[in-house]
């Protein structure tokens, strides 16, 4: 459930109540037919302002759920390559296609790849330790992999002896 209470609700005039707060598809068609029809001074500018925000750090998580899966199995691939599997390999060539995707259609999110990637690989560190039962300790405090590393290294399966 989102919790929108911590925007400014507008009642949409008097004896109309506002639909923001219990029927956001509802508010969200009316709103996008008001802007289409130039009427401007009726749409509920706050809440649409506060809704393109969300859209943004929506497309952002995307990007940051992406490479933290990545980096998920770019680490136990690296430290348990014992137990590599066809499912690990897959999961990280899907993932990059993600991001790919991502970012093709969200060019501005390039800008923060780096920041992405760190604060998916805090999370990863810790996902990779208690999925593989390494100690947390064990993994590098900040990312070992460089961008192309990430995107781009050859990740083979049968392995080769």
């Amino acid at each position: 459930m989102d919790d929108r209470s911590h925007t400014t609700k507008r009642t949409g005039g008097p004896g109309r109540p506002a639909r923001y707060e219990h029927d956001l598809y509802g508010w969200a068609l009316e709103q996008a037919a008001l802007l289409r029809a130039g009427r401007i001074g009726e749409a509920d500018i706050r809440n649409i302002a506060e809704e393109l925000d969300d859209v943004g750090s929506e497309q952002y998580d995307k990007l940051a759920s992406a490479l933290r899966i990545i980096l998920i199995h770019l680490l136990k691939w690296d430290r348990q390559p014992q137990r590599r599997t066809r499912s690990w390999r897959a999961s990280i060539l899907v993932q990059r296609n993600h991001v790919r995707r991502v970012l093709k259609k969200n060019p501005g999110l390039k800008a923060r790849v780096e920041e992405a990637v760190s604060e998916a690989y805090a999370d990863a560190r810790i996902e990779a330790a208690a999925q593989s039962r390494l100690e947390e300790r064990s993994l590098p405090a900040r990312c070992p992999y460089s961008w192309q590393q990430i995107m781009d290294r050859a990740v083979e399966w049968p392995p080769n002896p």
